[in-house]
């Protein structure tokens, strides 16, 4: 089993892209973008479509798509991951209802520049099963059925399944039911990322790899290896907004991990059933995230250890062994029949988490910085969604994206340590014991 090498998503490609040169000292730029992630490299490419005369530089630590843009689940799913009450409070409800819509509206987007770009990331249109396996989740399921109905999802979008109608698509033991979500797709994360940053590239974006940003001020951006002056500045740091230390408890670096399998034979796939692309979760308050493949293999991920002190970060993505382990169970839970087939690669990743869980995005007109992220997860559609609506702020353009609840929304910083890791902890204790109860007496 190979463990971290940044992911299986890059191993699959020959390993990580070779690096491009750092920064040569100081220089000028129209944009400065900290960090060529999904976030970074779609706010570029937009802000090129709408001003191709832009001069626009991103700085980059390690590479382009190093972080969670290279290191996700795959998952192309434009969900609401949010609180919508919380949004609500400082708009409207027909404001958050248009906001669901854009998130959503984002799958199509990614999937139609992709297809004008020539980008190939194995995209698949599917839909999404979250799965409910005893009566406390299929409880807490339809409940949050309910509550996206109230929030003007219809069914066209969301639907629940009994478990025979799950069992037609996906075998998995215990099932009692499944939400189905539409609209979805499923993508090889390095390809989508590595495609973006070769085309921003041929529309003239220059990239300084092994770059390091020490800090961020108005019209000036000090890195390891020289300054850049812009009067635009967009941080895309997402999960690692932490190691800016002006930043540093902004938002929490919260650890996910994967894994994925060998290639199965086709009698196996034949007794799971999983004969489509659908994604695959379930309802646990620690839950999974499963594709399949483009190749035929399994790629199981969950949270493994939440959160480490200080707000540090993995190396070069590699899981420690109890969080393997706990992803092994998952995958022989959820596909028995799969048991003995070898698990190839081990990795993990951070995400940013705002301090109450709802993300954003900005810029203010008179430092001249922006920032996106806080998606808690659901990055892929996310950050198409962000890197648009930031081009319309720094073009100063007012469009239905720039109302929407989630612009400009600041909040308080997380708490200074020990408390944000005992808080984490704890939270995360109480959601592994609570599934357990749950599993066990089936409430």
């Amino acid at each position: 089993m190979r463990l971290g090498e940044v992911s299986f998503w890059y191993d699959a490609l020959g390993g990580v892209p070779s690096r491009r040169p750092a920064l040569a000292g100081d220089t000028r730029a129209d944009v400065c973008i900290v960090g060529a992630g999904y976030s970074g490299l779609w706010a570029a490419y937009y802000l090129k479509q709408a001003d191709p005369g832009l001069d626009i530089l991103i700085v980059e630590k390690e590479f382009a798509g190093y972080g969670a843009s290279g290191r996700n689940g795959g998952w192309l799913a434009g969900s609401f991951a949010w609180d919508r009450a919380t949004y609500a409070k400082t708009s409207s409800r027909a404001a958050v209802i248009a906001m669901g819509a854009a998130f959503r509206q984002s799958v199509p987007e990614v999937i139609r520049v992709a297809g004008a770009e020539g980008i190939d990331a194995d995209i698949q249109p599917t839909d999404e099963l979250i799965i409910a396996r005893n009566p406390g989740q299929l409880s807490r399921m339809r409940a949050d059925l309910a509550e996206r109905r109230r929030w003007g999802e219809g069914a066209d979008q969301l639907y629940e399944i009994d478990a025979t109608a799950l069992r037609e698509r996906v075998n998995v033991p215990v099932a009692l039911g499944a939400l189905v979500e539409t609209g979805v797709a499923r993508i090889q994360p390095a390809k989508l990322v590595q495609g973006l940053v070769r085309v921003v590239e041929a529309m003239g974006v220059r990239i300084a790899e092994d770059t390091e940003v020490t800090r961020i001020a108005p019209k000036r951006v000090t890195t390891n290896h020289g300054v850049v002056t812009a009067n635009v500045i967009l941080r895309a740091t997402e999960g690692y907004t932490a190691n800016l230390r002006q930043s540093h408890r902004d938002w929490l670096p919260l650890n996910s991990a994967q894994i994925v399998t060998e290639p199965l034979p086709d009698d196996l796939w034949r007794q799971i059933g999983w004969t489509g692309s659908e994604l695959i979760g379930d309802m646990s308050r620690v839950y999974c995230y499963c594709q399949r493949t483009a190749d035929g293999r399994i790629a199981v991920g969950s949270r493994g250890v939440p959160y480490l002190w200080g707000s540090r970060t993995d190396t070069d993505g590699k899981p420690d062994r109890i969080t393997v382990q706990r992803l092994q169970r998952i995958f022989q839970r959820y596909f028995p029949a799969a048991a003995s087939v070898p698990i190839a690669h081990a990795w993990c990743g951070v995400l940013g988490v705002p301090r109450d869980w709802c993300a954003t995005v900005g810029y203010d007109r008179d430092t001249g910085i922006g920032w996106a992220g806080g998606y808690v997860g659901v990055g892929v559609a996310t950050s198409n969604l962000a890197g648009r609506t930031l081009a319309d702020l720094v073009t100063r353009q007012t469009t239905e994206l720039t109302v929407l609840p989630w612009v400009n929304r600041r909040v308080r910083k997380w708490e200074p340590e020990p408390l944000r890791w005992i808080g984490v902890r704890a939270a995360y204790w109480g959601k592994h014991l609570a599934d357990w109860k749950e599993q066990r007496r089936g409430t």
